[in-house]
C-alpha cells in the first residue's frame, strides 16, 4: 500500500520477513541512539536498550511491518513497527518476563509493538502510519482494545493518537539508570 508524505515522499508498507531482520536491527539502533537523545540521558538510553529490540514472534506471526520509500531509485527502510496478538507488552527476544501465549481478542487487548523511525525520517508521519496499520490489523482480528508499553520519547505520539496512560513503571537498568515503561491503552 502507498502512503504519501505531505512534503513529497511516498511511503509503502509491507509485512516484515526474516530477510529484513538485519536492516531492522540497524534501524532500531540508529533510532534508539539518536531519537531518544532529546528525552533521555546517555545512561537512560543504555538502560532502555535492555528492553528494546527485535521480537521474532512478531515476524513469525506476520504482525510486524516495514515502511519504505524510494530515494534516487533505491528502496530504503525508514520505519518499522507492528502489533502483537500475544500477551508480551514490550521488548525483544532477549527481554525477561515475556509471555508468548496468544491473547483472546474477546477479552484481552492486542499490543502495539517495537515502533522505530530512522532518525533522518522523523516528523514525516511514519509513527502515525504504523499505529494506523497496526490498529486496523488488530481490529480485523477481532480485538476491541489495544495497549502498548511506551518509552518517554514515544509518549507524546501515543497521547496524540488517543492512547491513555494506565500505569508507569520504572525499572533499574544494569547501569543503575532508570528505564521507564508507560503502559497506555486505547479502544479500537
Amino acid at each position: 500500500m502507498i502512503h504519501t508524505d505531505k512534503k513529497r515522499f511516498k511511503f509503502t508498507h509491507r509485512i516484515a520477513n526474516q530477510n529484513d531482520v538485519d536492516a531492522i536491527i540497524q534501524l532500531m539502533r540508529a533510532s534508539i541512539e539518536v531519537n531518544m537523545k532529546s528525552f533521555l540521558s546517555t545512561e537512560e538510553i543504555e538502560a532502555a536498550k535492555e528492553t528494546m529490540g527485535v521480537d521474532n514472534s512478531l515476524i513469525i506471526d506476520q504482525t510486524y511491518f516495514v515502511i519504505e520509500t524510494q530515494v534516487d531509485a533505491e528502496t530504503i527502510l525508514v520505519g518499522c513497527g507492528g502489533w502483537g496478538k500475544r500477551k508480551t507488552l514490550y521488548g525483544g527476544d532477549h527481554t525477561t518476563g515475556r509471555d508468548d501465549r496468544l491473547s483472546d481478542p474477546a477479552t484481552e487487548p492486542a499490543r502495539i509493538r517495537a515502533m522505530y523511525t530512522h532518525p533522518d525520517w522523523t516528523r514525516k508521519g511514519i509513527g502515525g502510519l504504523l499505529l494506523d496499520i497496526g490498529e486496523e490489523a488488530a481490529r480485523k482480528e477481532g480485538f476491541k482494545t489495544i495497549e502498548l508499553g511506551s518509552t518517554i520519547p514515544g509518549e507524546p505520539l501515543y497521547r496524540a493518537k488517543g492512547y491513555v496512560e494506565v500505569s508507569r513503571d520504572v525499572f533499574p537498568g544494569e547501569n543503575g539508570s532508570d528505564n521507564t515503561v508507560i503502559k497506555m491503552v486505547k479502544a479500537l
